[in-house]
């Protein structure tokens, strides 16, 4: 009995067996909150959040905006302004060349987008940090765009909002030029509120380091997202220094919460809204 080649082969019912069709790359998603599989449409069309456990993804600093201000509203201040490598700096490769590697895998240029836009009408100052540049750290062209940015509201009697997204804290390959931005950037702060501004500080996983030792925790009012990571040192640093288990949640927006280090956690649907009663209320 001969045996029939594969490109004959024919199902049960007489027809030519078709290959079977894999499931497209893309359509689903790991949840790093939960670990269940996600329709990836499913999480985008809830502003990646998780529909199963209310993880927030990350988003980048464009999509805040659109989220976050009416369309076609934003104009951006200081595009002009792009980092340099005053120390000559190098690691695992020189400096300058991860500034450029970063910028064309991100399209921005440094780690944070400032500018002017409306709110539901209501026109405000914004500025956002964005985590995928270099872990969102502050460099010198960071704290020069959210200094000149603070001041710009001061001078247009604007509110201020910033929306933090940093794991990386004051950017080490600039040495003491990143340090001091801390301190510039809470000075115009400073100098704002002595004008009378509201600035509403908007915290997100992960907002560590010299971001939220300066300017994150400045605000006069705070909002985090839910389960976002807050604080100075990483959780494993805090622990391996004090040598003393940590309370279960530490460092979490509810924990931060609970101790009274913020005001409110607020979902990402709901943060357009709330913020923009926070500037209705504080201009009356």
């Amino acid at each position: 009995m001969s045996s029939v080649p594969k490109s004959d082969a024919k199902s049960w019912i007489g027809r030519p067996m078709s290959p079977k069709r894999g499931v497209p790359e893309g359509l689903w998603m790991k949840c790093d909150g939960c670990g269940s599989t996600v329709y990836r449409k499913s999480v985008e069309s809830q502003m990646s959040v998780c529909p199963e456990c209310d993880h927030h993804f990350y988003v980048p600093a464009a999509v805040r905006i659109n989220q976050l201000l009416d369309e076609e509203s934003f104009e951006e201040w200081f595009a002009n302004l792009r980092p340099t490598d005053p120390l000559e700096f190098a690691d695992r490769k020189p400096y300058r060349d991860r500034l450029r590697e970063e910028q064309e895998r991100t399209g921005l240029s440094e780690a944070c987008i400032v500018g002017r836009g409306y709110m539901r009408g209501r026109p405000l100052a914004l500025g956002i940090t964005d985590s995928s540049f270099i872990m969102g750290s502050m460099g010198s062209v960071v704290g020069e765009k959210l200094t000149r940015t603070v001041e710009q509201a001061t001078e247009l009697n604007l509110p201020l909002v910033i929306v933090s997204g940093s794991g990386g804290g004051a950017r080490m390959h600039e040495g003491i030029l990143s340090l001091m931005q801390m301190g510039k950037v809470s000075a115009a702060l400073a100098r704002f509120h002595e004008h009378g501004g509201i600035f509403i500080s908007v915290l997100t996983n992960p907002t560590m380091g010299g971001v939220a030792a300066s300017f994150a925790s400045l605000g006069d009012v705070i909002f985090a997202e839910p389960k976002a990571l807050l604080g100075f040192a990483g959780p494993r640093v805090v622990e391996a220094t004090v040598k003393v288990p940590l309370p279960e949640g530490f460092q979490t927006s509810e924990f931060m919460l609970q101790h009274g280090f913020i005001d409110r956690i607020v979902a990402r649907a709901d943060l357009r809204s709330e913020i923009a009663r926070v500037i209705d209320y504080c201009e009356k």
